[in-house]
């Protein structure tokens, strides 16, 4: 039994229609494990400065927030070990600046990068 054009378009159709609403779906699964995650990483980066404050002292923290204007990725790293090792008792709080100065020296020496380029 042929189907004549009409229910051809329509069985069309639907199946465009089914396929448009679970990309839809897809999509906001995505949107909301996004907007999660970006809830869980302020949460994170809020307690890391609730930390700081106790863990630094003024000086030390307006070297942090300059370093973070200049690297990010660089202060979270310091954040995320000066709150370990305050955690485990390794370091004395408050850490004035000379202090964080010497942490940071030891950072930057272990995270050196060596690059080639040919030419």
């Amino acid at each position: 039994m042929a189907m004549n054009a009409d229910d051809e378009l329509t069985m069309l159709r639907e199946q465009r229609r089914i396929a448009l609403q679970q990309q839809f779906e897809q999509q906001a699964a995505k949107q909301a494990d996004a907007e999660i995650q970006a809830q869980a990483e302020a949460q994170t980066a809020s307690q890391l400065d609730q930390a700081m404050k106790t863990i630094l002292s003024p000086d030390a923290r307006s070297r942090l927030a300059s370093l973070n204007l200049v690297n990010p990725e660089m202060s979270t790293a310091v954040k995320n070990h000066l709150a370990t090792l305050a955690g485990d008792r390794q370091i004395t709080t408050p850490v004035n600046d000379e202090q964080l100065k010497r942490i940071l020296a030891g950072l930057n020496q272990q995270k050196r990068e060596t690059s080639i380029r040919r030419l």
